[in-house]
């Protein structure tokens, strides 16, 4: 998958979450130890979304790729993000977006992984 295709898939599931009432933190938060797709807020959670895009489920669903060693470096950045941010004693939560076709539709959500 090319960056640029990742990045639309990124994009959509931004406009998604900000129509359903979360205000977007920042996107493609990266470090030399991690990464996150998004970080988002609802009321006084924040949310650390991966963005799962695939244009066809012939190899699976983009679910199928979060792994157990996916969901323990979310729960590391998520930690280093809100540590870095003085933000330690926040409700947050893992969560994941499926993208998928050419026209970039949201197949899932999942708020709490």
């Amino acid at each position: 998958m090319s960056t640029d295709v990742g990045r639309q898939a990124e994009e959509k599931a931004a406009q998604y979450l900000q129509q359903n009432c979360f205000k977007i933190i920042q996107q493609n938060w990266r470090t030399r130890w991690c990464e996150i797709d998004i970080i988002a807020q609802k009321d006084t959670a924040v949310y650390f979304i991966e963005v799962k895009y695939r244009s066809t489920t012939l190899q699976g669903t983009g679910f199928d790729y979060i792994t157990t060693k996916k969901l323990q470096q979310m729960q590391f950045a998520a930690s280093f993000w809100l540590s870095q941010y003085g933000r330690d004693d926040y409700d947050y939560r893992l969560g994941a977006i499926e993208v998928k076709g050419s026209d970039f539709t949201i197949s899932e959500w999942l708020d709490d992984l």
